[in-house]
Parts: C-alpha cells; structure tokens; sequence
C-alpha cells in the first residue's frame, strides 16, 4: 500500500498557564485530525500562532511569530487565535500573512479549518496583485458558557488544567476582560474526570488554572474553589495539587481554615499582589491593601509549615512615586516572597490606566525593576536557606535533565538540582538540601 503523508502543523503559544494548557488541547485536536505536529521552526503546512495580549510586547512578539512562520513556508497556512486577535481583530486581520483568525473560543475547531484551508488553496491559481483577506471567525465572549475542552496527554511530572475562564475584575490597567470574557467555570465533576485521567496515564502534579482561579464556581451554584479541592483530594495516583495565580482576596479565613488540612495541596501559593502601596493599589482597582494581604500570609505561615509564596508586582503604575515604590519595596520585605515577577507597566489602550496622568517615564521603570530585582534575589536565597536549616529533608518531583544535574521541586516550589547518573524524570525522591547557589539548591538523593 502506498504511503499516506500526513499533513503537518507547528504550534507556537505566548503567554499564561491558560494558554499553554489551550495549546496543548489544541495540538491533541490536530494529532486527532490527522496531522503530524512538528516543531514551530520545522517545515510545516500549517501553522497556529496561539497568542496574548497582556502586554504591547506580547503584542510584538505575536506578529513576530506569524511573519517567522510566513517566512519559513510562504505557502503554509497561517492560522492566528487566542488572546491578542480577540482583543485587536483589525490588528491581525490586515497582516498578509495571515489565513485564518479566531479568538479565545473555539480552539479545538482549528484542525477542521485548516484542512478546509488547504483544499481551497489547492484549487485557487495565483493571481499579480490580488488582496488575501483572512477567514475571520471571532466569537462574541459576552455571553457564553465554558468551552467544553480538556487535555488527554501530560508528562510524568506536571500537568496544567484549565477549570475557569474570564474575569470581572476589571483592573484600571488590564486588556484581559476584553479578550476573556466574564467568568465562567469548569464543572466539578469534569474537572475531576480530567484530573483523574491525568493522574492515571502517570502524571505526579496538576496546576489548577484560570484566568481569575479565585473566581472559580462564581458562576455555579453552590461550588467555591475550595469545594474543588476537597473533592479532587481522593484521587488515586495523584500526589500533588498546586494551584495558579490568586487574588490575595481569597485567603480568607474559611478558605485558610479548610485548604490547611488538605494533603495533596502544596505548601505554595501564588499571590497576584501587584503593589505595596495602599494608593496605588486602589488606582488599580484592585481589591484588597496590601496590610490585609499580608495578614493573609501570616496566617497561611501559622497554619501550614513551610508554606512560600511567590507574587507578580508591576511597577511604574502611573503616578506611582518613589514613596509608592518604597512602601513596595518594604512590603516585599515583610511578605519574604521565594520568588517575584517583576514587570514594567504597559500601556493598553482601551484600559483607564492608559489615560491617567503622570505616565512614569522607561527610564524610571527600568530603575525601580533593577531594585526590586536585587531585593527579590535577596529574600529568594535567604528563603531557601531557613529551609535548609529547618527542614532539610525533602521530598522533589524531578522533572528535567541538563548535563548531570536533574533538576525538580519541592512541594513549597524551591528548586533543586542533584548530580547524578539515574534517569530520575517524573520520580518524587527524597533528596537532602545543602546549600544555595543562584536561587536553587544543591541537595543530594537521600534514598539512594
């Protein structure tokens, strides 16, 4: 029998755990079509740029993408969805390069599409001169329930799962409603089935994930985030539960009290705080101040050892001062974060924040993200170090390989590295910490 070439795709994402886990799903609704999925930089008939719009340079690096995949093949078909399209269809829609474009919905169409696509351009004839214009189908997000989609596959190690999309809280800086849509969650009893799935093909940790993963069951009766977790607490095989990014207005008392006596849920939370300062905070529209989010953490510390936090903080809001910056920075301080993303303000039209007075110039944003940075690689090493003398044994998920080191976590996420020659990929080994070096820890197998 002769053989049957399968038709072939390059996926490329930018941005969240969101995303990625939407990548994923959208690769396994390709391999399910018939298509060969290859490296992005690879020679591919098809090719899906899965884009964000947090930021104008994710804007930026979007287009980049889809002119590289253009210049790769000039006669693939360009396929452009997610985030940044949803948010700025007449951006996209006026590139040459572009095929097909949709937004944040309806991913796992994409294969259909693109097999429709190919056909039609197999019978056009070129022509001087003429004008491509894009088949452009952007669903309105206003009013729509959770798209019906989950991932099959996962590594050994760590698995995204979506449970909620969308977000009402409508901070002055942020584009994401306008590419999201309002609040809308996964149900319980799917998010278990996929979880659970995951868990039994040999993965050892799942992200719980959204665009506002503190929202989760808003829209449901009945179900909180807590809820979920205590539910997905029986899962046979599964060792580990993390969950994304939070809003510190979570960590109430109830949600404290209830998630400190759950097993499977790692001792590691990450706070979206965004700012120390009281004022700038609520210039973002943001919905707690920084004292509470503080207290929040001190009470998680009372309830579960060891716990870390991790956080995002954004500086050069506008009109942020350098008395602002300076109670940010004391903030950090006192939370002792393992880790932070620093980032830059960026200006999103559309959003009240790119309309406020007092714009604070690059060259200042660059100044106070060089400080932060300093204080941040600070409290990381001394974080890692009271571990060390606290509780040195620990359990890791080692999840990737460099050289002779392999490298993982503990369950509060401090990374480790051990030498070694064992293929240790997807094992949770009890390891004995030494001492840091550049933000991770060296450390020894200790049940060799």
């Amino acid at each position: 029998m002769p053989t049957v070439i399968k038709p072939s795709v390059g996926i490329y994402t930018l941005g969240c755990k969101v995303s990625q886990y939407e990548g994923q799903a959208i690769s396994e609704a390709f391999e399910i079509a018939g298509f060969e999925v290859l490296p992005f930089d690879g020679l591919c008939d098809v090719y899906v740029i899965n884009t964000c719009t947090v930021t104008a340079e994710s804007d930026r690096k979007s287009r980049q993408m889809i002119r590289r995949a253009a210049a790769t093949n000039p006669a693939a078909i360009i396929m452009v969805t997610g985030c940044y399209p949803q948010a700025n269809p007449d951006m996209v829609k006026i590139m040459p390069e572009v095929d097909y474009v949709s937004g944040t919905e309806n991913k796992t169409a994409l294969p259909a599409r693109a097999l429709e696509l190919m056909e039609i351009k197999k019978e056009e004839i070129p022509s001087k001169g003429s004008s491509k214009k894009p088949l452009v189908e952007i669903t309105d997000i206003s009013n729509i329930p959770f798209e019906p989609i989950r991932i099959s596959k996962a590594p050994r190690t760590r698995a995204y799962v979506k449970i909620e999309d969308g977000c009402e809280c409508r901070c002055t800086y942020c584009i994401i409603p306008a590419a999201r849509g309002s609040v809308r969650s996964k149900a319980p009893r799917d998010v278990y089935d996929e979880v659970a799935a995951l868990a039994a093909g040999g993965c050892r940790e799942v992200v719980l994930t959204g665009i506002e993963t503190a929202s989760y069951g808003r829209d449901l009766v009945n179900v909180t985030l807590i809820d979920l977790l205590e539910e997905l607490e029986d899962i046979p095989n599964l060792e580990r539960i993390r969950l994304g990014s939070l809003d510190p207005s979570l960590m109430r008392d109830d949600f404290i009290n209830r998630v400190a006596r759950l097993e499977k849920i790692t001792p590691h939370f990450h706070l979206s705080v965004q700012s120390g300062s009281d004022r700038i905070l609520a210039l973002m529209k943001r919905r707690y101040k920084a004292d509470t989010a503080l207290l929040s953490m001190e009470k998680l510390r009372a309830r579960i050892p060891g716990v870390t936090f991790t956080t995002d903080i954004m500086v050069g809001f506008p009109g942020e001062t350098d008395e602002d910056f300076a109670e940010t920075m004391e903030f950090c301080r006192k939370a002792m974060f393992l880790n932070m993303h620093i980032f830059a303000y960026s200006k999103r039209e559309g959003t009240p924040a790119a309309k406020m007075q007092d714009q604070v110039p690059s060259s200042v944003k660059k100044a106070r993200s060089v400080a932060l940075s300093a204080l941040r690689d600070k409290l990381r090493d001394r974080v890692i170090e009271e571990q060390i003398q606290s509780s040195p044994r620990q359990r890791v998920l080692f999840e990737t390989k460099e050289g002779s080191w392999f490298y993982g976590h503990t369950p509060n996420f401090i990374e480790v590295k051990v030498r070694t020659d064992a293929d240790l990929h997807g094992e949770i080994r009890t390891v004995l910490l030494e001492r840091v070096e550049e933000g991770i820890c060296l450390a020894t197998l200790f049940d060799n």
